[in-house]
């Protein structure tokens, strides 16, 4: 395995390997917000940048960087002066849609969930 990305090379196990392959796709604390921002359509950096106003330029290009080595997100570059970068998913990365809006739901039940064990313990 490569020191500088640790990510596994092989799944060649049995239950729950594909679990945990999509879980180091789409997991971490960005990745599956910025999936779910790209869902609504494309988005120039600055533009995510400003809907996740806690990540770092850094981590969010580094994020961005592996989507797009992974066929989730599509990054494209205009030829202009200052250059002009885009991001949208793929098809593949579409198919996460789906996945991206029932983990949006689970999230809200969860938060209220929360709320209301807090209040209890109060």
């Amino acid at each position: 395995m490569d020191h500088k990305n640790m990510r596994h090379q092989n799944y060649a196990c049995s239950f729950g390997c594909s679990v945990e392959a999509a879980i180091e796709a789409i997991g971490g604390k960005w990745k599956g917000v910025i999936l779910f921002h790209l869902a609504d359509g494309t988005k120039r950096f600055n533009e995510l940048r400003r809907l996740m106003p806690s990540v770092t330029q850094r981590m969010l290009t580094k994020q961005l960087r592996e989507l797009e080595r992974d066929g989730i997100v599509h990054r494209h570059v205009y030829a202009e002066v200052p250059p002009r970068v885009e991001y949208r998913l793929t098809a593949f990365g579409e198919t996460l849609e789906p996945i991206l809006k029932e983990l949006e739901a689970w999230g809200s039940q969860y938060l209220d969930k929360l709320s209301a064990l807090r209040s209890a313990d109060e």
